[in-house]
């Protein structure tokens, strides 16, 4: 598949299904998620709506539907940490490594500068040598490595969590914006 077939575009609810098509096999058989059970098509519904409030989720199209989807949510819930994010991306396992997951995070972090996010943080199970270097090649740092925090498929696990800064810190920081206000502000002007 050529890139320009590729259109990568904010994720809505009625992508669900299919983000749950290519979210499931991880669930059921790998640790690069250490979530147990796959989630129902309207519970993930109400994760994409939670997360587009303030930050963006995408989804890469193509001629094939949709083939993968990257997002991110909040680094944590205390409002001084509004500047940092958790990035996450999941890519059909038949569309790896043919440049969907770079199209995505290239699209994600161009979201998140214009939201004014500074700081990108990325939970990878360790070892995962392809999403560390994935990581890598964006610029991403090793930042800590927690042991056998998880435990999933009859074995316990290892994360990692790699950084990347996207910013210049001022003081004050500039507001993050929210999506729908960022939305709002890329619309002015068209017709």
């Amino acid at each position: 598949m050529k890139m320009h077939d590729l259109n990568i575009r904010l994720a809505t609810t009625d992508d669900a299904e299919e983000l749950l098509r290519i979210y499931t096999p991880y669930v059921e058989d790998t640790a690069i998620t250490f979530e147990i059970a796959v989630p129902t098509a309207e519970e993930f519904r109400g994760r994409i709506s939670a997360i587009l409030q303030k930050h963006p989720y995408l989804a890469a199209d193509s001629e094939h539907g949709i083939i993968g989807y990257a997002y991110a949510s909040a680094f944590k819930n205390r409002e001084a940490y509004d500047w940092a994010v958790e990035t996450s991306i999941y890519v059909d396992q038949e569309w790896r490594d043919c440049g969907v997951g770079t199209a995505l995070y290239q699209e994600l972090e161009r979201w998140l500068k214009a939201q004014n996010i500074l700081n990108l943080n990325a939970c990878i199970t360790y070892p995962n040598p392809d999403s560390i270097r994935f990581h890598r090649g964006f610029g991403y740092r090793q930042t800590a490595h927690f042991t056998k925090c998880g435990y999933k498929l009859g074995a316990w696990h290892d994360v990692i969590w790699m950084e990347k800064m996207i910013g210049r810190r001022r003081n004050p920081p500039e507001a993050v914006i929210p999506m729908d206000a960022l939305i709002r502000q890329m619309n002015v002007g068209k017709s």
